[in-house]
């Protein structure tokens, strides 16, 4: 037996004993030593935007599991699952990981070494998503104009960093608390959304890394160069029957017209890519933000915490 967060309704975790999972064919099963909070999390959590719910139970969640990122250690392995050992290190992406124990088959990798579980646990779903964003969807290149509009929370912290070491010169858009942490984090330029509007700072960008959400295509367009694009990835949750789905259907539909271009995209968990985020970590290229940690018995109060839109970097749950 193992404890593990369930989701028992929308708005709704609780720990409970649950039978503890055995690795088939191409699986390990690893210990769990932290996991993360995403925005996804919060999403299967709350049971939002209402328009999903067909898709994920309409008065209740289809499924209990809960959690995405973990960081652990391999205690077992199922046939076929090459390249794992009991006792290794790992990190990843796996449905489930509220908990003590989870089975990872795909996106699981070893995890940086100067990086501590809390620390590791901190980085996979958020690196992956600025990664892929910037990288595949983005096609920043060395000596490119790239703006992180949202650069606080896993994502945000993660997205300049990664924008650097992709060669890119990099600015931000955060609030008043977060200025210096963008900057310290490589951003060489940092608007405060409450004093400054970069749509009228006469700065041209080849890549917008919208984490936010919070822009009009008219907005972006008029900082983006003549074949520049937005990367959509976050949106307003307060929207409770679209969320953010609104605002990427409105910015997509007005993008059509132009050459500039716009797209949203959601991260593809894999294990080849883990092993891209850990080599930039090991290098020193880009560290992982924690703003809190809490322990498993408390993850209610840590989906609270992340609900108000404004975590400064990841929240940890040590388990």
């Amino acid at each position: 037996m193992m404890k593990a967060a369930v989701l028992v309704g929308y708005g709704a975790l609780v720990v409970r004993d649950v039978e503890t999972p055995a690795p088939g064919d191409g699986e390990v099963l690893v210990r769990v030593r932290a996991t993360s909070l995403n925005a996804v999390d919060w999403y299967g959590f709350s049971g939002r935007p209402y328009a999903a719910r067909p898709l994920t139970g309409m008065r209740a969640p289809r499924s209990g599991r809960a959690g995405t990122d973990f960081a652990g250690v391999v205690s077992a392995v199922g046939n076929g699952a090459s390249g794992f050992a009991p006792g290794d290190e790992v990190y990843g992406c796996q449905s489930g990981a509220f908990a003590e124990c989870v089975v990872a088959a795909r996106a699981v990798a070893r995890m940086p070494a100067n990086l501590s579980f809390d620390e590791a646990a901190a980085v996979p779903l958020a690196g992956l998503t600025a990664l892929q964003g910037l990288r595949d969807h983005g096609g920043v290149r060395p000596g490119q104009k790239v703006l992180v509009n949202g650069a606080s929370g896993g994502v945000g912290t993660l997205a300049v960093q990664v924008a650097k070491a992709l060669g890119a010169e990099v600015h931000a858009v955060c609030s008043t608390r977060n200025v210096e942490q963008a900057r310290a984090l490589g951003a060489t330029r940092v608007f405060d959304y409450t004093r400054d509007d970069f749509a009228r700072s006469g700065e041209r960008y080849d890549v917008l890394f919208d984490n936010a959400g919070n822009r009009s295509w008219r907005a972006m367009r008029r900082v983006l160069a003549e074949d520049g694009t937005v990367v959509l990835v976050g949106g307003p949750r307060t929207k409770r029957l679209l969320g953010p789905l609104g605002h990427v259907a409105r910015v997509t539909v007005a993008a059509r017209l132009g050459r500039r271009r716009a797209g949203f995209f959601i991260a593809k968990p894999n294990g080849d890519d883990l092993a891209v985020l850990r080599d930039l970590i090991e290098s020193g290229q880009v560290a992982p933000v924690i703003e809190r940690r809490y322990e498993l018995a408390q993850i209610g109060e840590a989906m609270r915490q992340l609900n108000d839109g404004h975590a400064r970097a990841k929240i940890v749950v040590t388990v």
